[in-house]
This record gives structure tokens, sequence and C-alpha cells, in this order.
């Protein structure tokens, strides 16, 4: 009894480390196999975009659906959960986007666990609120309003005992880490299993 106790331990903290690490798959796909209420939402933000593309995306904890356009400069992607409910919105920034308190506290963050660090890619996030209507925060995203509810994620390669190691870091309005999981690149899983 001992042993079934400890295996199921060894187990329920294997599954805790490995959600921390990003495993991610886009497939390609046609707005036909996208989700009508998905692209309901989304549809008359289609209007004046260019390179609209659909995704089936799965990672080390979920599958989703994302929809990525270009509209004006900026490149958009729009994630759904597998039932069409949206998840978040999230386009590509530089760090002078970025308010500056918020930039200094992200980057105080990065020097004080990072001996060395590249940043990669930054993108302003909107996440979909339980009390607001998943249209008012497309609409919120797409006029690229600074609000106390965004979040930047942040994509870093950083110095390790063994060399560079990528990282997915999510961090609030004000600079706060929210998560931090390790990425790794699509064609990763060959190494893996």
């Amino acid at each position: 009894m001992k042993f079934n106790r400890l295996f199921i331990l060894v187990l329920f903290l294997g599954q805790i480390v490995g959600a921390q690490n990003k495993y991610e798959k886009e497939t390609r796909i046609d707005k036909a196999d996208f989700p009508d209420n998905a692209f309901s939402l989304i549809e008359t933000h289609l209007e004046n975009s260019k390179r609209i593309r659909f995704y089936k995306e799965v990672d080390s904890t979920k599958q989703s659906f994302e929809v990525k356009l270009k509209k004006g400069k900026l490149h958009y992607s729009v994630e759904f959960d597998i039932q069409g409910a949206l998840e978040d919105v999230e386009f590509e920034i530089d760090v002078v986007d970025i308010p500056e308190d918020s930039w200094t506290a992200i980057e105080k963050y990065l020097k004080s666990n990072h001996s060395k660090f590249r940043v990669k890619k930054i993108q302003q996030q909107y996440p979909a609120l339980k009390d607001e209507n998943p249209s008012e925060t497309i609409r919120k995203a797409f006029q690229n309003l600074i609000l106390p509810e965004i979040n930047y994620e942040i994509v870093f390669s950083a110095k390790t005992d063994k060399g560079f190691q990528e990282y997915e870091g999510l961090f609030n309005s004000v600079g706060q880490l929210i998560t931090l999981r390790k990425s790794y690149p699509p064609n990763y899983d060959h190494i893996l299993y």
C-alpha cells in the first residue's frame, strides 16, 4: 500500500512539473474547421485585415483555436478554447510600447533571475474576463487600450548551465511575474519521446 501512495505522489508531481513546460504545435486549418461561435465574435474585425490564418493549437496542457491576422501595422492573435470561447487577444509590441515603470519591473525580474538573457518577442495580451462580454474584450484589444487587466507575454532565451533555454513569461500590467514556462520548439518532440 505504501508503494502505491508513493507511486501516485511521484505521478502527481510529474504532472505539475510537466505543466510548467510549453510544448506547442500549431496546425493550419481551413476556416470551415474553425468554430462558428468563435468566428462570429471576430468576423467584423477581419474587415480590412491581411494575412488571415486559422490554426488549431495543441500544447502540453490544452487544445485551442487561433486566428492570426495583420491589421494596420499590428500582428494580432485571437485565441479561443476548444468550445470556441474567447481566451485572449494578443499583438506584438516593442519595449517602447510598454509603460516605463512596468518594463523596469520586468527587466529587474529578468536581470535578477538570469545572468544573461535576450528578449525575442513581446506581446500585449488582453485576457477574457469573466464579467466582461468577449466582444468588449476584442474591441478593447483592437483599439490598443492600456488597461489594468492587460498582460505582457515575453519570450526570451536565458543562459543556463547547459547552454541557452527559451522561456515564456507572463507579466501583469505593472510588471509582476504571473507564470513562467520553459518553451520548446515545435520540432522538439522527437527528442522528448
